[in-house]
């Protein structure tokens, strides 16, 4: 035959290929060639598809654009997806295996055999075959098992909760995100605000200290008041330049949540303050809210299911097992009088030995279930904390506000008569400029407070379990999905504080 001499070449270098790979499986690190060149595609991979920066940023923007291009929450998106492929996957388990194969067979003698009688034990025939030395062998089949089927829906039920866990931890990082957002959106404000006129005060400061020397050294003004004034100065000085650097890292943090460049300029929208609003003093109505949408919670329940299917898989193995198999065979063997064939076939096996783990698997279902209960009741006890400290805060935060603001209106009314008073003389300077350093601490203090109270506000959200986001965040543009996050925290604050038309807008999808 042709083909032959090509099929033995192809057996005799078969082993020689296969002992050549296994002595290739040596440590191969990467070059530096492929580590820069893996740092640059990772460095375009960050920041690609993003719409520009074109206009001052409002506090909805910045949260739809940390939203819709956070690295962790796309992180969570792809996880999502890939537990839906799996599912998909598992789910194709279900359906009965179709194989097609094909083979060569060769030996280098004939087989055969004589028949040797029972009774007198004498060879009745003489050595003959009925088999050649090459064949080819084809076949298609179907095989489908009741064991394998079972264990395969559950499974995919299983990854189908999964999929349920990845879109709560996926509600999770969202929350956090726009957490993280409202804490850094109103310091970086208050920087873009105040960041100038600490400069400017600064400088000045600066201007004084060289003044108070220069007073000191020509007796201008008693040695003690000169070096109190010069002490107060430079105490100014210090917690000026760390303010300062407060709110120069709240900048960077902005644009680090926004996916945005390092050192990326922008101008945040000085927007109206939103209000505080007061929230409802009906607790068991916010604990309820918190019990229902929590993701943490959810993810929890969907885990007691997806822990339940392994034991029920665990029990679908202890019994018996239904095999069908179908399929069509060829022999090119040419001593046969029929070379290609049908065949059927039904099976059923069971093992009794596996019978014997059924009462350990009830007792470990009984103790998984009780183990699951206890941890999400644990859970819910720790949320129901978490809304009632976070109503404590909130209402803790919103005094503090009305307290930053008092304290601002009393140092700028200071200011003002320090600059009515103002002469030439360089105790009133310094003076002045003790009292311009005190309104700007005031007023430090008060965007402090302000985003403080914002900070207590969206962990009082988080803590009920409130949603922001529509269902693809990826199908919309930022300004888009501003207005829908926009729309969807004024109803949250209009359910904080007792109207319950407005609940479900609010609630949980």
């Amino acid at each position: 035959m042709a083909g032959n001499p090509l099929k033995r070449l192809t057996a005799a270098l078969a082993p020689v290929l296969l002992l050549s790979a296994c002595g290739s499986l040596e440590p191969s690190p990467y070059t530096q060639d492929e580590l820069r060149k893996r740092v640059t595609e990772d460095k375009v991979r960050m920041y690609v598809d993003q719409e520009p920066v074109t206009v001052p940023i409002t506090f909805y923007e910045a949260a739809a654009r940390a939203l819709k291009y956070n690295l962790d929450y796309r992180l969570k998106l792809m996880e999502g997806a890939l537990a839906s492929n799996l599912r998909d996957v598992a789910s194709y388990e279900m359906l009965p295996r179709v194989v097609a194969s094909a083979g060569y067979v060769n030996r280098n003698n004939d087989s055969g055999g004589t028949s040797v009688g029972i009774e007198d034990g004498q060879v009745s025939l003489r050595a003959s075959t009925s088999e050649q030395r090459e064949r080819d062998l084809y076949g298609l089949g179907l095989s489908w098992s009741l064991l394998d089927f079972g264990v395969a829906y559950y499974r995919t039920q299983q990854k189908s909760d999964q999929i349920l866990m990845a879109n709560e931890r996926r509600r999770k990082v969202a929350q956090n995100v726009l957490q993280d957002v409202r804490n850094a959106y109103w310091r970086a404000l208050g920087a873009q605000r105040l960041l100038p006129q600490v400069d400017g005060l600064l400088e000045r400061t600066h201007k004084a200290l060289a003044a108070a020397r220069e007073a000191e050294t020509k007796g201008l003004l008693p040695r003690q008041d000169i070096l109190a004034y010069q002490r107060a100065l430079l105490d100014s000085v210090y917690l000026l330049t760390v303010r300062r650097q407060d709110l120069e890292f709240s900048q960077a943090e902005l644009i680090a949540l926004m996916s945005l460049p390092p050192g990326t300029r922008m101008v945040l929208a000085d927007m109206p303050e939103p209000p505080m609003p007061e929230v409802t003093r009906d607790i068991d109505r916010l604990e309820q809210l918190s019990l229902e949408n929590r993701p943490e919670i959810m993810e929890e329940w969907y885990r007691m299911r997806v822990d339940d299917y392994d034991l029920k898989i665990a029990k679908a193995l202890l019994w018996p097992n239904a095999s069908i198999n179908l399929g069509h065979q060829y022999d090119s063997n040419i001593y046969l009088f029929n070379n290609s064939w049908n065949a059927i076939g039904l099976q059923v096996s069971f093992n009794l030995l596996k019978l014997a783990q059924l009462p350990s698997l009830n007792a470990a279902q009984q103790s998984q279930n009780q183990t699951a209960e206890a941890r999400r009741t644990a859970l819910s006890m720790a949320v129901l904390t978490q809304v009632r400290v976070g109503y404590l805060r909130y209402q803790l935060a919103r005094q503090e506000v009305a307290f930053a603001d008092e304290s601002l209106r009393v140092d700028q009314r200071l200011l003002e008569y320090a600059q009515s008073a103002r002469t030439a003389s360089v105790g009133t300077e310094l003076e002045l400029i003790r009292a311009e350093g005190r309104m700007l601490l005031s007023r430090y203090q008060r965007e402090a407070a302000y985003s403080n109270a914002q900070a207590a506000q969206g962990r009082l959200y988080n803590s009920i379990g409130f949603d922001v986001l529509p269902e693809a965040i990826e199908k919309n543009d930022v300004r888009t999905l501003a207005a829908e996050i926009e729309r969807t925290i004024n109803s949250q604050r209009g359910l904080l504080a007792g109207n319950e038309a407005k609940t479900d807008v609010a609630a949980k999808p």
